[in-house]
């Protein structure tokens, strides 16, 4: 069996493949400072509750936009599951598509692999949109080529800056809006309609320039745990493919082994 491990931001999913098929998801707070002895005393319980045998995983995949979080990630590989990780991008697991930008190292792997889960699934030009603690824009070619793409706040730092930086605003929970009016009558609402439909409203109209400059019919693809939520208030995503960064590695991971 495969184990997938896509650290980012805000957390680190740990995902167990049987071939393509997903059998167990968990996700733990992205630290840095957190040790491999750490990580095992976690994912053991829970591998244990599932009734799997760590034995049973015979492949490693890592994927990481958090540099320091690498190191004991790999201690956790080799000291508890007795495997080399492979890591995306690099060795056997590189990425093996044109990076077509002006700096091709920059490119943060999380994105790499998606381009590469969503070629993989989709034919023709794609725009791939990423909701993380940044909400990321991607443009795939028909090719299979990474052509460049957008980082913006994601939406929960863009309410953490407002809330953080006023005197009198309160928290609030990311949801679709009750109404369809974007005249607020309190200020939670007024609140909600500014983040929510002020979002929607940025990816309409960065997808619409997006697609202007491709000059072709692409098909949007969107990722991440916010998807779902903005799917079901607009009909700005062609389709919604919650695990396409782990699909991606999945599809690193067997190409590397058959190397």
């Amino acid at each position: 069996m495969l184990l997938a491990i896509d650290a980012g931001n805000t957390n680190v999913v740990f995902a167990l493949f049987e071939g393509r098929t997903i059998r167990g998801r968990w996700r733990i707070a992205t630290d840095p400072r957190r040790t491999g002895d750490e990580y095992a005393v976690w994912l053991m319980q829970l591998l244990s509750i599932r009734g799997i045998d760590r034995g049973e995983i015979d492949t490693i995949i890592i994927s990481t936009v958090v540099p320091r979080a690498l190191h004991n990630l790999e201690i956790l590989c080799r000291h508890y599951f007795n495997v080399e990780p492979l890591v995306a991008g690099v060795g056997k697991a590189d990425y093996a598509i044109d990076i077509d930008v002006d700096q091709p190292r920059s490119l943060g792997a999380d994105r790499a692999v998606n381009a590469i889960a969503a070629h993989a699934s989709h034919p023709g030009d794609l725009i791939v949109v990423d909701f993380g603690t940044a909400t990321t824009f991607d443009v795939i070619d028909f090719n299979g080529a990474y052509k460049g793409g957008i980082i913006s706040p994601g939406i929960n730092l863009s309410l953490d800056a407002l809330v953080g930086n006023t005197a009198k605003l309160p928290r609030i929970a990311i949801e679709v809006p009750r109404s369809s009016s974007v005249i607020g009558r309190n200020t939670e609402d007024q609140m909600l309609i500014g983040v929510f439909w002020g979002y929607v409203a940025m990816m309409e109209g960065l997808i619409a320039r997006m697609r202007a400059e491709i000059g072709r019919p692409a098909k949007v693809i969107a990722t991440g745990g916010l998807a779902v939520l903005f799917d079901k208030a607009s009909d700005i995503f062609d389709v919604v493919e919650a695990d396409l960064t782990l699909e991606g590695l999945a599809i690193l991971a067997e190409r590397a082994v058959t190397k």
